[in-house]
């Protein structure tokens, strides 16, 4: 088997979206903000590889492999030339809203930790926000008016039968 067969035969399943809840604009959304986040990675760590700082240099060298992540998971076509690109975005889309949330916020936060300068706090806050954008889509849409009317009337119905039977008790 080929490894054009093994990356066609792992697109395929990616063709059938998830049903994690997230609309096409935001699913879009997400993937710019992580386009965008691996940009902005990819020059602020080339701009901290320029040090005699060791711990600069490790955080430019994270943030570096930080935006090859990016690109590789939300912008395949990017890395058109890697054989396995296709094959780990697939995997990528698979993953639930919350794990990208969890990976992309962990992995924005260790160049900051490393070194905590302007250009990894700048650099690594555009993949942070992609991280956010998931974690919100985790977090699902926003109830309508109804359902909330229900659950307080219920909550007001569920606090007089208490409160009556309170005084019962008291009487």
């Amino acid at each position: 088997m080929s490894a054009q067969d093994e990356q066609s035969q792992a697109a395929a399943p990616a063709a059938a979206p998830a049903d994690d809840g997230m609309t096409w604009w935001y699913r879009w959304l997400c993937r710019m903000a992580g386009l965008l986040g691996g940009v902005s990675c990819a020059f602020a760590g080339l701009w901290n590889c320029v040090t005699i700082n060791p711990l600069n240099i490790a955080a430019g060298v994270w943030m570096m492999l930080n935006a090859f992540v990016l690109f590789l998971c939300e912008a395949p076509f990017c890395c058109q030339f890697v054989e396995f690109a296709n094959a780990a975005a697939a995997r990528a889309d698979r993953l639930r809203p919350w794990q990208k949330a969890a990976f992309y916020c962990g992995m924005a936060a260790v160049p900051v930790m490393l070194s905590l300068t302007l250009t990894t706090l700048f650099g690594n806050a555009i993949a942070f926000a992609t991280g956010v954008l998931y974690g919100l889509a985790a977090l699902g849409k926003k109830g309508d008016a109804i359902s909330y009317a229900r659950i307080q009337q219920q909550k007001q119905v569920d606090e007089e039968k208490l409160a009556g039977a309170m005084e019962g008790q008291a009487l």
